[in-house]
């Protein structure tokens, strides 16, 4: 059984650097196309994989600490919708223009 283990290594290795790669965006890949590393991977077993590891795609320390992370780019923090200014806005927004509505259909109610 243990000598079937590099043969599974290398597969599985293979099957994430090939997922990996496809569901990096384009502009986080670097020094040739996409199609290519795709094809480099998937052509070179052991080769392809580990330099698209190393030299294919733009990698951001996780935690703040140097080195290899593998983490994509930072996005902006979630925030609570109770707590987002934009959202508020909108709402409020949204209330004034049901208000001037509203208002509208009164006065012609009235008339």
């Amino acid at each position: 059984m243990l000598r079937y283990l590099p043969f599974l290594l290398i597969i599985g290795l293979t099957i994430y650097t090939f997922i990996d790669c496809l569901n990096t965006p384009e502009e986080e890949v670097k020094h040739l196309p996409k199609v290519v590393w795709v094809i480099i991977i998937l052509l070179f077993s052991i080769v392809g994989p580990v330099v698209w590891l190393f030299a294919g795609k733009k990698r951001s320390a996780v935690g703040g600490g140097g080195g290899f992370g593998g983490g994509r780019a930072r996005r902006a923090a979630w925030v609570a919708p109770d707590d987002n200014p934009e959202f508020l806005k909108s709402l409020r927004d949204e209330q004034d223009e049901k208000d001037e509505k509203r208002d509208r259909d009164e006065k012609r109610d009235q008339e």
